[in-house]
């Protein structure tokens, strides 16, 4: 089989990434791929290989006022009116969205065309515009074996697991190696596609706590906000610790794959990419999430043994300090953590996703 296939995704790492990770699959197959999504796919889907990207129109509904939610609804219909029409144009085989507010208007366009249509969304708990579609949609593909708010759908649902770059892929050849005989504890710190503020003030007050013979054994790679990254550097600088720091790493999986402990948020990329490398994460849930999605994805990992969630109020310097000086001084406790990681990762997950777009795409065609 062979035609083309469009994929839908919000503009952030979290949502692009699966995206392309299946493209990649669907395209060694002979399929042509579209991408629909917003503008920030500018920064974060560089390497995406489309045929074609289409920019449409979308908001993202609040409750701050009437006026907002009336001009996020205009935004989103104007959005799907663009969208019926690229779609009568390109006549996908089937429509795949991966969450976020851009990829309702393409996807009810999908749907209202009877366009075979497919929901994954990536997180233990459905995002709010993957609970509007799953409804509409011919499948929802999941990461997680059990979804917050899926229960009760009269749609199909498939766990698929969440599809991850070839990137992370051959990350997870390369064999952990436990920091043994006085050797450097390797951490990457990273919060996200924006970064993370609260890592750039924490880490310089814990390491500042550590005995300077725990300190000279850290190295450390950091993602940092552009705005952060002086005052942390000049902050290690002082400590004597060795540092890189960036507002983005374009070679994470990479970097993951060189370390032997993960500090990090807890969005649903970040831990399907610490299982599938077999990477220990000190897992930090962004807080104040209306879903708490992060805080479900973390506590997957933690109860399998492959990482430690902590909320962000109770991980303080003194705390980080500790379990610094405790990973130096006993490394098989990252040994095991890493192996348990690895057990529940999925690498396979854009294979499963690809058969069953495949599978969805030959049950009917398009109306007029």
């Amino acid at each position: 089989m062979a035609g083309t296939i469009l994929l839908s995704a919000g503009g952030t790492g979290g949502h692009l990434f699966p995206a392309e990770a299946l493209a990649h699959v669907l395209i060694a197959r002979g399929w042509t791929i579209h991408l629909a999504t917003d503008h920030r796919a500018e920064t974060y889907g560089q390497n995406f290989p489309a045929a074609e990207t289409h920019i449409i129109r979308s908001a993202t509904p609040s409750v701050k006022s009437p006026v907002t939610i009336a001009r996020a609804l205009w935004s989103l219909y104007g959005g799907y009116r663009q969208s019926k029409s690229m779609l009568r144009r390109v006549r996908p085989a089937a429509a795949i969205g991966f969450g976020g507010y851009p990829t309702v208007p393409p996807l009810l366009a999908a749907a209202h065309l009877r366009i075979p249509t497919i929901v994954h969304d990536a997180n233990a708990v459905l995002g709010r515009a993957n609970r509007l579609l799953a409804p509409r949609v011919s499948v929802l593909a999941t990461s997680f074996a059990e979804v917050g708010y899926a229960e009760g759908l009269r749609t199909r649902v498939v766990q698929t697991g969440n599809p991850v770059r070839e990137a992370v892929i051959e990350a997870s050849r390369i064999p952990f190696d436990p920091p043994k005989g006085g050797a450097p504890l390797r951490l990457v710190v990273f919060g996200g596609s924006q970064g993370a503020r609260f890592f750039s003030d924490v880490m310089p007050e814990a390491l500042a706590k550590l005995d300077p013979a725990d300190r000279a054994r850290l190295a450390i790679v950091q993602q940092c906000r552009p705005e952060d990254i002086e005052r942390v550097r000049a902050a290690y600088a002082a400590l004597g610790v060795a540092a890189e720091l960036a507002p983005f790493f374009r070679d994470l999986p990479a970097r993951i794959a060189a370390s032997h402990l993960v500090l990090c948020r807890s969005g649903a990329s970040t831990v399907s990419e610490l299982s599938v490398i077999g990477r220990p994460g000190i897992m930090v849930p962004l807080p104040h999430a209306i879903d708490q999605d992060q805080s479900v994805n973390a506590a997957v990992l933690a109860k399998a043994g492959g990482g430690w969630v902590v909320p962000q109020a109770q991980l303080t310097a003194e705390r980080l300090a500790q379990d610094f000086s405790g990973f130096l001084a006993a490394p098989d406790h990252l040994v095991a953590a890493a192996a348990a990681a690895r057990s529940v990762g999925r690498p396979d997950a854009a294979m499963r996703l690809a058969d069953l777009v495949e599978e969805v795409a030959r049950t009917k065609g398009m109306s007029s």
